[in-house]
């Protein structure tokens, strides 16, 4: 019997790589993969899935009022034996309860890779949606430079500080995030204000 299953991690925590992995493993034997990202992720292009380590794969898009469903029914129903989603935070919550459905009345596997929270570590609304609906939720783990693990998604911005307000949404990877711990994230964001304090 089919599962949804969400694998999320922090920045840095080879969900990219997983994600590629498991469609290489699937094809190994022979199975048909279905691999989507959000179309809001064009780091490495429109179409492209590449982990920190290099490796890459073509990707449909699904865009950001796209029917997942839809498509799957006209295109993919008869083509298909699983579905690998890179970046799922960035879903909806309506292409989240699709993916639902097409386990439940296709019985086909869907694995969503993606991140939890933001850099105020607030849940975006497609993995919040994966949460209530995953019946498989596996965290991804990396850890601080303290080695603790890391939990937070920390962007920084062009000042080398931690930021601490703005959109929920801003593409970047090892030149925006820092994958830390939730005590050292606090921390280092005193220490900066502390810091603005004294100029």
């Amino acid at each position: 019997m089919a599962k949804l299953y969400f694998k999320y991690g922090s920045m840095g925590s080879s969900k990219t790589a997983q994600a590629l992995i498991t469609k290489f493993n699937y094809e190994e034997r022979g199975m048909k993969v279905w691999l989507l990202k959000p179309a809001i992720d064009t780091r490495y292009g429109y179409n492209i899935i590449r982990s920190r380590i290099g490796i890459e794969a073509r990707a449909d898009i699904i865009e950001k009022e796209a029917s997942i469903l839809e498509a799957f029914v006209s295109e993919r129903k008869d083509n298909c034996d699983v579905i690998i989603i890179d970046e799922a935070q960035f879903l909806s919550e309506k292409q989240v309860d699709e993916l639902r459905d097409i386990v439940d009345e296709y019985d086909i596997p869907v694995l969503c890779f993606g991140l939890r929270t933001d850099f105020m570590t607030r849940l975006f609304p497609g993995s919040k949606r994966l949460m209530e609906l995953a019946e498989s939720i596996t965290e991804i783990k990396t850890i601080c430079e303290c080695g603790v693990k890391a939990t937070v998604n920390a962007r920084i911005g062009p000042d080398g500080k931690v930021v601490t307000s703005g959109e929920q949404i801003m593409l970047g990877g090892n030149e925006s995030y820092i994958a830390m711990c939730h005590k050292c994230w606090r921390e280092r964001i005193k220490r900066e204000r502390v810091g603005d304090i004294n100029k």
